[in-house]
């Protein structure tokens, strides 16, 4: 039987990614001097306006605005009257501390207890890994990243020198018998300047980033692409869409592959199980595959606020599982410890490590050199099925 299945990305100028690269970049400036600092920092802006808000504890001294016109500026929205830029868009800060009544369930006044730390709010994380790819990632979303990502670099490198910032891709996947067949269609929307023909720009897109960037063998003469469909990009980033920590949090994870609780990453420290939680599933979804004891894997992980232990713990192999759904369950269970204080610890969370995966994927390709993403855990896990 054969099914098809689409994911999107988007380049670091989109405007929900210029959130959410403003927000990761102020909590690695905070974690820089603090390591313990805490934050659930939002970002939204639209023309000529960014607006930075939420909760943070801190001992950092951190200058907002600067990091924010840094940010912008290093994404490419420098040249003025465009409707968006970094000089002359008005920067707005509105951060207060965080609730004393969240923070009395997370921290432990006895040094010894700290690993109890509570959760820093109640939810459900899922994480995924399948064979589908050399990351253990779904293959469309790593498609969609790539492409992106290319997108990105012909810009920056002025390859194509009438790129703006701001562009998107989505990459449909044809399956048979649930394996990868074929790319069915590709589309790419890329913001340019109002001088360039339509079919030049349609051209050079297909010649510098989609052809480079497919896998040959996946593409065919019945391959769709639809390269800026509507004609015209000229007005984008900010100055076309307003922007917004979070709203991207299927690009960042799955591409809609897998179940999503529905919480964020950028912006929050790793109290947050939001953050830390699905970091944890992808770890313990990605080594069951590597292990060889699945061919996919879903974990699911819910947490309560205030407290340390998960609520419950879900793993699902789809029928592709080298064991019983109970003994990998006991497998983890004996390997891993749950709690938000232990996964911080693990991985070393209070680091600052976020910038570098604010755009294309907290998982994957992205993030190969993130803890999270390490197989270390696999031989451990066969050993324990023995």
């Amino acid at each position: 039987m054969n099914t098809f299945f689409t994911s999107e990305s988007v380049t670091c100028g989109h405007p929900d990614k210029v959130c959410d690269q403003i927000a990761d970049r102020i909590l690695d400036e905070m974690l820089a001097q603090d390591p313990g600092s805490r934050s659930a920092c939002e970002v939204t802006c639209a023309t000529d306006q960014v607006h930075i808000f939420g909760e943070v504890t801190t001992t950092a001294k951190v200058d907002y605005e600067a990091i924010a016109r840094r940010v912008i500026a290093e994404i490419g929205y420098t040249a003025p009257n465009r409707g968006f830029d970094t000089k002359s868009c008005r920067v707005k800060v509105d951060l207060h501390g965080q609730s004393p009544d969240i923070a009395m369930g997370i921290t432990r006044r006895i040094k010894t207890e700290e690993l109890n730390n509570g959760a820093g709010d109640q939810g459900m994380m899922f994480g995924y890994a399948c064979r589908e790819t050399d990351s253990l990632m779904p293959l469309p979303i790593e498609l969609a990243h790539s492409l992106a990502k290319r997108l990105e670099q012909v810009r920056r490198s002025e390859e194509l020198l009438y790129l703006f910032p701001d562009g998107k891709t989505q990459v449909t996947v044809e399956y048979q018998d649930d394996r990868p067949k074929r790319i069915s269609t590709v589309v790419l929307s890329a913001q340019h300047r109002e001088d360039v023909d339509i079919q030049t720009l349609r051209n050079d897109l297909l010649a510098h980033v989609i052809m480079p960037t497919l896998p040959k063998e996946l593409t065919d003469a019945d391959t769709q692409f639809f390269i800026n469909p509507t004609g015209r990009f000229v007005i984008g980033g900010p100055a076309g869409d307003s922007g917004l920590t979070g709203r991207k949090l299927i690009v960042d994870t799955y591409g809609g592959y897998a179940r999503h609780g529905g919480g964020a990453f950028s912006g929050k420290d790793a109290t947050k199980v939001d953050r830390s939680g699905a970091y944890m599933a992808r770890y313990i979804a990605k080594n069951i595959v590597a292990a060889g004891l699945a061919e996919k894997c879903e974990v699911q992980l819910s947490y309560s606020i205030g407290l340390a232990e998960p609520v419950s713990v879900r793993i699902d192999t789809f029928g592709s599982g080298k064991a019983t759904k109970s003994v990998l369950y006991d497998a983890v269970i004996r390997s891993t410890d749950l709690r938000p204080a232990a996964i911080i610890r693990k991985f070393g969370l209070t680091r600052p490590i976020y910038s570098g995966i604010s755009c294309y994927g907290h998982f994957g390709s992205n993030a190969l050199t993130m803890p999270w993403e390490q197989t270390d855990l696999a031989e451990k896990l066969k050993k324990l099925l023995d």
